[in-house]
């Protein structure tokens, strides 16, 4: 689904991809037809007319979801503040269970690494050291003390045998949220969609152990942080840049120019490189990929692609060449 897309072409992709709640499948397919809510979305910046976020800024207004439609309906139309929560708030999901399929693509890297995420709204995910793993029947990771993550791997994978030796991490994010505040712990509550209670409590998890060991987060445009953000992880360890359901949200040339920069930086030995994006916004990731998929992130190391990923890491379908030692 393109957040640069038109608001019906956006709603109808998101009635597709959003199956898993039955509230916002209806609510897209009521949207697409719905010409006054159209006429209202219109009026926002194309970036900003994205199903999660306006759905998201309805419950955050009162809208009851699960709910029906009509509950919706009225306080977009009301229009009592939720135009500026649209403007000021992020899709910012931090879905803590991608780690679970990033950790095999981090066992690939080893070592001691320092770890950067751009894109990492609260940071929630950068932590993979700090959580236990079952990736049942093919493995497990434990002894982290942390809660556990469960992925189901739907084809042979590379288990990792120990835990990323984590030194330092940091993150940058147009919009951080500080998840140590009422207010950013109950925003990201709000983005879990209304029928997922189980990534509610998980969610509830991952604060708490962000909050035990707060990350950096700075502010402002990942093209501008990311050389300082490289030179200060270089003397804890390998640099390694992460980001998941991310580049989606940068206009189309900037995502090739993220593309050609990161594919320059590894080839210059600055950095390793993690992605794990829809297959569409990083063509040039996914073009080693053995098939085409439009219900999986393609997850990518050093800008080729190694696995098939659920996109709140309720599983993945590892393709991609790797033992771990």
């Amino acid at each position: 689904m393109d957040p640069w897309g038109g608001a019906r072409e956006q709603y109808q992709a998101f009635a597709e991809h959003a199956v898993d709640s039955p509230c916002f499948v209806d609510w897209s397919r009521r949207v697409a037809d719905d010409e006054e809510v159209l006429a209202w979305l219109d009026g926002l910046p194309a970036v900003k007319q994205q199903p999660n976020l306006v759905f998201a800024a309805a419950r955050w207004h009162g809208a009851p979801a699960p709910g029906p439609y009509e509950g919706f309906r009225h306080v977009l139309l009301e229009d009592g503040g939720i135009r500026a929560t649209i403007l000021s708030r992020a899709t910012q999901t931090n879905e803590a269970g991608r780690m679970a399929t990033l950790v095999p693509a981090l066992g690939q890297i080893g070592g001691e690494i320092a770890l950067i995420e751009v894109g990492a709204s609260g940071g929630l995910c950068l932590h993979p050291d700090r959580w236990d793993y079952d990736w049942s029947p093919l493995g497990e990771l434990r002894g982290s003390g942390g809660p556990t993550l469960v992925s189901v791997p739907l084809a042979p994978f590379p288990v990792p045998t120990r835990h990323p030796d984590v030194r330092w991490r940091a993150g940058a994010d147009l919009n951080p949220l500080d998840v140590t505040t009422d207010d950013a712990a109950a925003w990201l509550t709000n983005l879990v969609w209304p029928e997922q209670d189980d990534r509610r409590e998980l969610l509830q998890q991952a604060i708490a152990v962000a909050r035990a060991e707060p990350p950096e987060i700075r502010r402002g445009d990942l093209f501008d942080l990311l050389p300082g953000l490289l030179a200060d992880a270089g003397r804890w360890g390998v640099p390694v840049v992460q980001h998941t359901a991310v580049i989606a949200y940068l206009p189309h040339e900037r995502r090739r120019d993220f593309d050609e920069m990161m594919r320059a930086l590894v080839a210059e030995g600055a950095c390793r490189w993690i992605s794990n994006e829809d297959p569409d916004v990083l063509p040039e990731v996914a073009r080693a990929a053995p098939e085409r998929r439009s219900d999986r992130f393609v997850l990518g190391i050093d800008g080729h692609a190694v696995a098939w990923t659920h996109g709140h890491g309720r599983d993945f379908t590892w393709f991609g060449a790797g033992t771990v030692g």
